[in-house]
């Protein structure tokens, strides 16, 4: 049912999200890896869900904080997305379970790392659920660039900007793969993960966007995966 209504939906949300905003995915991968699949990607407004499973042809299936749940609306959103909450600041098993479970479906895990929406459009600090899940399944991650879905809502807040149609990019990384980790990772190889994804990440965002990994990043062009890093030993 879910998988249904998220496909037959996909024209209706292209031609809304046409009328609203001037979108476009940049570097966009065609052929995705074979096998576990995570897209990470900052988070900057709801709108960044519906974008993001335009931008693939697989569906998405996203991994959001509990509190997401409380609006009827965001609740209705992640369900026809096939969403599924995760409970913050503990291991919630439940989750990691469905997780692992859609990952083995081939569904695509979309997952937010900073864990939350940036309310200042700033890139915050990642957590480590992202790195945790990719290694447990040895799976490819895409990292994805959002910038200009928070400029949407001015629309609306401003009745002189109603007609204006804000630029949205979506900016695809190149897939890759953490080193692989045998046995359950400690949190010395979670952090060390976790500070590869979100550089990778920054990298995909303008510099005005790129929050505390903008000292980081700067004057990297790209950033060699540890799996490559492994293989050219």
């Amino acid at each position: 049912m879910a998988l249904s209504v998220y496909q037959a939906s996909r024209p209706f949300v292209h031609v809304c999200f046409n009328l609203i905003c001037d979108w476009r995915v940049t570097n966009q991968v065609k052929d995705l890896p074979e096998g576990p699949l995570i897209m990470v990607s900052n988070h900057l407004s709801w709108l960044d869900i519906p974008l993001l499973g335009l931008s693939f042809r697989r569906r998405i299936a996203f991994m959001a904080k509990k509190e997401y749940f409380t609006s009827r609306f965001h609740r209705i959103l992640l369900n026809l997305y096939g969403g599924f909450t995760v409970e913050r600041g503990t291991v919630d098993r439940k989750a990691l379970d469905i997780a692992n479970d859609m990952l083995q479906q081939g569904v695509i895990l979309g997952i937010f790392p900073e864990g939350t929406r940036s309310r200042t459009e700033q890139l915050m600090r990642g957590r480590l659920g992202a790195a945790f899940v990719a290694l447990q399944n040895d799976a490819h991650i895409i990292p994805i660039g959002i910038s200009g879905t928070e400029r949407i809502r001015y629309r609306y807040e401003d009745k002189s900007k109603i007609l204006h149609r804000p630029k949205v990019v979506i900016n695809m990384g190149t897939p890759f793969k953490l080193a692989r980790c045998y046995g359950r990772p400690g949190r010395e190889e979670l952090v060390a993960a976790t500070e590869e994804i979100m550089t990778r990440l920054a990298l995909l965002l303008p510099e005005n966007y790129r929050g505390v990994y903008a000292e980081k990043v700067a004057g990297h062009v790209e950033l060699p995966s540890m799996t490559q890093q492994a293989e050219n030993k």
